[in-house]
């Protein structure tokens, strides 16, 4: 049994606005879409009636929460299409709301898509907002976590023109932007010059690169991703991540098994302290995870607190986090 938040449970989708009642007809108006917002009709404000669930060709078919949560939304009397970020036929300012889901090709595509962000901001109510999303997009922002008192994996950033010092032990690098562990690799103490390449490499392309121990209790008990939504936990997984040694990962994400997991009070309370530093500074997010990990002295940390386009894990959490997923992602 997954342990999960009751303030959005069974029946959530019952008390969802639903546009196409209130209308009493399957689309969103032709002066409702044009409006971007809704701003042209204020008494429709709080009403979702048509959604884009935004992902990117490559990603097509491999996001395990979108058959799940696309058809429930649909239920909800929500209008969803699944359209790429990079469609330069897509209308916007047609959707009340576009959500970010598996857009898992940003990092190498990344002025463009930021371009894109701004855009989409404009005519449309993109959730997570931009100001989440950019803040999120680099991982310098365990750093404001720490200051913030939230316990976080040791992290070293190595700025573009810095030389690796490799530390002692086995240890991980990977880019301050990034997804799906592309670009991510560990390293030994024999393995300097390869490690010191993979820098190189990535500040070439104008990212910094984060090092990390390899900590000992990943290989045993791997992950922990904890899911908020609405910036309230609902619910957890459990995962393993097969990171290459001195090697790339050549697929559009590293390879994981995962399955559910019931958090435990102090995964609870390290988790809950990131997702507070983000609702303090932006407002609670509609959606958030954090991953979490044991570090060598047997303490709860922060790998990392994905705001942008995190998988959800729903297949591991039951219904009732669909329900609370779709609540989240109606809600005004």
């Amino acid at each position: 049994m997954l342990a999960s938040e009751p303030g959005l449970g069974a029946g959530a989708l019952d008390r969802l606005p639903r546009y196409v009642a209130r209308r009493g007809a399957g689309n969103v108006d032709k002066t409702t879409r044009d409006s971007g917002r809704l701003g042209g009709d204020r008494s429709l404000e709080g009403v979702i009636g048509r959604l884009a669930w935004v992902t990117t060709a490559a990603a097509r078919g491999r996001d395990d929460d979108e058959p799940l949560a696309v058809p429930a939304l649909r239920r909800a009397g929500v209008d969803v299409d699944v359209v790429d970020w990079d469609d330069p036929r897509v209308r916007w300012s047609a959707y009340d709301r576009t959500v970010l889901r598996s857009t898992w090709d940003y990092p190498e595509r990344l002025p463009r898509f930021r371009r894109w962000l701004r855009d989409v901001q404009d005519v449309t109510d993109l959730r997570n907002p931009l100001d989440v999303v950019e803040w999120n997009l680099d991982k310098h922002y365990l750093a404001d976590l720490a200051r913030a008192g939230v316990p976080i994996t040791p992290t070293t950033f190595l700025e573009p023109g810095g030389e690796l010092v490799p530390p002692a032990g086995d240890y991980v690098l990977k880019p301050a932007v990034g997804a799906g562990s592309r670009d991510a690799a560990s390293y030994g103490p024999e393995q300097a010059d390869l490690a010191r390449a993979h820098v190189r490499r990535l500040h070439a392309r104008g990212t910094a690169v984060l090092v990390q121990p390899l900590l000992a209790s990943v290989a045993v008990d791997g992950e922990w991703p904890l899911v908020f939504l609405g910036g309230r936990y609902s619910h957890a997984a459990s995962k393993r991540v097969r990171l290459p040694r001195a090697g790339l990962v050549a697929d559009l994400f590293a390879a994981e098994t995962s399955a559910g997991h019931a958090a435990d009070g102090e995964q609870l309370t390290v988790a809950t302290a990131a997702v507070d530093v983000v609702t303090r500074r932006f407002g609670p997010p509609a959606y958030a995870r954090v991953d979490l990990v044991r570090d060598d002295a047997g303490r709860t940390c922060v790998l990392e607190l994905e705001l942008v386009e995190p998988s959800l894990f729903l297949a591991q959490a039951g219904s009732d986090a669909v329900e609370r997923t779709v609540a989240a992602l109606t809600t005004t």
